[in-house]
């Protein structure tokens, strides 16, 4: 059984740590930007490019892509994140938009024991990845951190950095959003009780930033869908006018969960000429809303972001 920790420790009592290498490829379809803690490192050519780069052992911070609407300041973006001094390594997703899948696997090095395993995240429900840069890490020991860190302890581990593992680049992640009724801000479509569950009730209530209310939805076709779960809007196997709207595991090309966001802010249940409805615009906590015969000029049936 190999002792990582223990090799680590010793390696740095004998002054001997050696520079960590860098392999940074692009499997992405097109060229992407590279960008290390926020310094642009130039273009990586498509479906292969690379680049290697070499740094001090205790290296720390990201590297990542601003391709497919990511950005150079991070935001909207996944990226690949190191603590060189422990051998940390992770990933970080933003929750209101995924660009591109990362993988992270350490050079010439063989699983074992919990360590030095790939670390790889290619969406934005993958449980894999941090939601938020982690601002402390644990003191090393003989087991393993719990994920979504990873380790490697030798220090003069190096990393292949992988976007777009998968070839592609992921399909359109949808914005999280409120939704309010007919643009009142300090009222929220609401998942009662915050209960995720099938049949949980969709209600209009106070907003209150929580979790309940922040939903995946964009223009066109779409699902809307509770952020950060698998549960959507349900409008039930026989949608009509006054049907009590719910949350249910979400299920593609599931008609009960087919909407269609206009441009004129309305929901509409896609083929159904119904559309979601707050019950006589009655703003009460607890008002469960619904789905009605889509009407124009009805305000009931807007919903702005």
């Amino acid at each position: 059984m190999l002792h990582f920790p223990i090799l680590a420790v010793l390696l740095a009592a004998s002054g001997t740590l050696a520079d960590r290498k860098y392999v940074i490829k692009n499997s992405c379809p097109s060229a992407i930007g590279l960008y290390i803690n926020g310094v642009g490192q130039g273009p990586l050519a498509a479906a292969g490019g690379s680049v290697t780069k070499t740094f001090n052992h205790n290296f720390s911070g990201f590297i990542y892509t601003d391709a497919n609407g990511g950005n150079q300041n991070g935001a909207g973006t996944t990226r690949a994140g190191f603590f060189g001094d422990n051998g940390y390594y992770y990933i970080v997703v933003d929750p209101s938009y995924f660009n591109v899948g990362v993988k992270i696997t350490p050079l010439d090095r063989v699983a074992e024991n919990g360590f030095c395993n790939s670390a790889s995240c290619t969406t934005l429900t993958c449980s894999t990845a941090f939601q938020q840069p982690p601002t402390r890490f644990p003191p090393p020991t003989s087991t393993p951190p719990s994920l979504p860190l990873f380790q490697c302890p030798q220090s003069d581990t190096g990393y292949t950095v992988e976007f777009c593992p998968g070839g592609s680049f992921p399909p359109p992640t949808a914005p999280i959003v409120e939704l309010n009724p007919n643009g009142n801000k300090n009222k929220c479509l609401d998942v009662r009780g915050a209960v995720y569950a099938n049949g949980t009730p969709v209600q209009i209530y106070d907003c209150n930033g929580t979790g309940a209310q922040k939903w995946q939805v964009k223009r066109g076709n779409t699902k809307i869908k509770v952020a950060g779960t698998n549960f959507c809007l349900d409008a039930g196997s026989t949608p009509a006018s006054g049907v009590g709207m719910k949350i249910w595991t979400c299920y593609d090309n599931l008609a009960a969960q087919a909407w269609y966001y206009t441009n004129d802010n309305r929901i509409a249940l896609a083929g159904a000429g119904q559309c979601l409805d707050l019950p006589n615009g009655v703003l009460t906590n607890s008002n469960v809303v619904q789905t009605w015969q889509c009407t124009d000029n009805n305000n009931n049936q807007v919903w702005t972001t």
